[in-house]
């Protein structure tokens, strides 16, 4: 199987990526996700020679954002992001819907998928694909309107988060099965345990993957086989470890999760 494995910097602030990206590629991850700030990254090149030097490729850049917030600051912003990505030959440029309001229509779904589209059709003209990352706790927030968001798209794509899937009781397999033809990205996430609040969001306790197993990782993978996936599957660590926020720290304690995956085959 062809996909490769990456690692979601998720917390990664102003590290020094040298000795941070040489150990990850010692482990054995194939390239990661970046979240950082583009004053921290430098010129395109910089970071493509740093990339480069390491073996480990940006997989991902991720917006600073969302597409709903129509503003001119935040559309630029992320224009410059997308410009970046298409610099650095990033497989894909991730975003999420904003946090979800107190009530939300079918009208809000839909004007936000019309958003989505504007990106994606910005990052088109650099053979840039744009990838929309569900999650829970967020304007789209259940099945019924994931699948409506979903029919809205055209040059978006998107990036399945299998734990948020499970979490809203769409059955991971059935739904990378279902969005097949506009797949691009997965997220490989995991949780202990998880409750609804009063406010009806989703609390997991989020663990390193394959720590807990919540979902059924090994049939998330042979499902990507059987449909012929061959891009990233990108896996996210858990809560920080009190003491070891560092992001060497981090780095080295996602070593588990990279030996996990090994153990499936991959």
């Amino acid at each position: 199987m062809a996909v490769k494995i990456g690692y979601c910097a998720l917390r990664w602030r102003n590290p020094e990526l040298e000795p941070a990206l040489a150990e990850l590629k010692k482990i054995g991850w194939d390239g990661w996700e970046c979240r950082l700030s583009l004053d921290w990254l430098g010129a395109p090149r910089r970071l493509r020679q740093i990339c480069d030097n390491a073996e480990m490729p940006v997989a991902i850049l991720a917006a600073n954002g969302t597409p709903e917030d129509l503003s001119w600051e935040n559309v630029e912003r992320n224009k410059r992001r997308m410009e970046y990505a298409a610099e650095l030959e990033a497989d894909c440029f991730m975003f999420m819907n904003r946090g979800r309001p107190d009530t939300v229509t079918e009208d809000d779904v839909i004007a936000s998928a019309a958003a989505a589209e504007s990106w994606a059709e910005y990052a088109a003209q650099f053979n840039l694909e744009v990838s929309y990352h569900i999650h829970t706790n967020c304007l789209v927030d259940s099945i019924q309107d994931w699948q409506l968001y979903m029919s809205r798209l055209d040059k978006t794509k998107l990036c399945i988060d299998v734990s948020h899937s499970q979490l809203w009781g769409y059955d991971p397999v059935d739904s990378i099965q279902d969005f097949q033809s506009q797949l691009n990205y997965i997220h490989l996430q995991d949780y202990s345990s998880t409750s609804i609040d009063a406010d009806g969001k989703h609390q997991p306790a989020w663990v390193s993957v394959g720590l807990s197993e919540s979902v059924d990782f090994p049939a998330v993978m042979k499902t990507l086989e059987t449909i012929g996936f061959d891009r990233w599957v990108t896996c996210c660590p858990g809560q920080p470890i009190p003491g070891q926020e560092d992001v060497m720290s981090e780095v080295q304690y996602s070593r588990q999760m990279r030996e996990y995956m090994q153990s499936l085959g991959y």
